[in-house]
């Protein structure tokens, strides 16, 4: 197998007032290509950190992230940034959509800011918009989907170019339970039919038993 995302020794300490407070300690993590990991552990954790961290969103304290062999902290933003659109799709709680743009725009955006001819694209857009089931809502704004079906615009988004990883933040943390699981079988399937890795931060058992690995955190060590 492949690693595509190798943590060494990470560290994370932020100052709050006159105070140091240490998030993640001493973190070693080896992820191979194909894996679906789920990070759990209760609020504070450190969870939604290491994943910031793993995606470049963050720099840590002391340590190494690697990225499909390349050490984020070596990296210059320029080549960072490229990277982050290229190989890596991010889903959040939230969607982060753009209100005034349809479902197409919002996909095809990672495509537009890198530069690239969105005419090239239609064929991958047809097949995204298949996959998560809204060929029929194309033209639709936000407003007037779901919160399921915004979710699902956002991993369409997230997987617009080809990225062989997947980042998601609690990405069924604002839905109900039915569409939780609809979301979850999505991410499921494309980790399987796409063999992209995947790794989400979770506080759900149920949606840590979609992957094929489950990793606890606990006052920031991985247990």
């Amino acid at each position: 197998m492949d690693t595509m995302i190798k943590v060494e020794n990470l560290y994370k300490k932020f100052t709050l007032g006159d105070q140091e407070l240490t998030v993640l300690k001493d973190i070693n993590l080896d992820i191979q290509k194909g894996e679906f990991v789920s990070l759990m552990g209760p609020s504070g954790s450190g969870k939604s950190t290491l994943l910031y961290l793993i995606g470049g969103l963050d720099k840590p304290t002391e340590g190494s992230v690697n990225i499909k062999g390349k050490q984020l902290e070596k990296m210059k933003d320029k080549e960072e940034s490229i990277l982050r659109r290229r190989d890596i799709g991010f889903v959040f709680q939230f969607y982060n959509l753009v209100p005034n743009l349809n479902v197409e725009d919002n996909i095809m955006l990672p495509v537009l800011l890198d530069g690239k001819k969105l005419k090239d694209y239609k064929e991958r857009l047809d097949e995204l918009l298949d996959l998560v089931g809204l060929s029929d809502r194309r033209d639709h704004t936000p407003r007037e989907l779901s919160g399921g079906q915004q979710q699902r615009v956002a991993i369409a988004r997230a997987l617009i170019n080809n990225p062989d990883i997947i980042l998601a933040d609690e990405p069924i943390g604002n839905l109900d339970s039915k569409t939780g699981a609809d979301i979850m079988e999505l991410f499921q399937k494309i980790n399987k039919e796409k063999n992209i890795t995947i790794v989400q931060v979770t506080h759900s058992f149920e949606a840590s038993e979609y992957g094929t690995r489950l990793i606890k955190l606990m006052d920031g060590r991985i247990i």
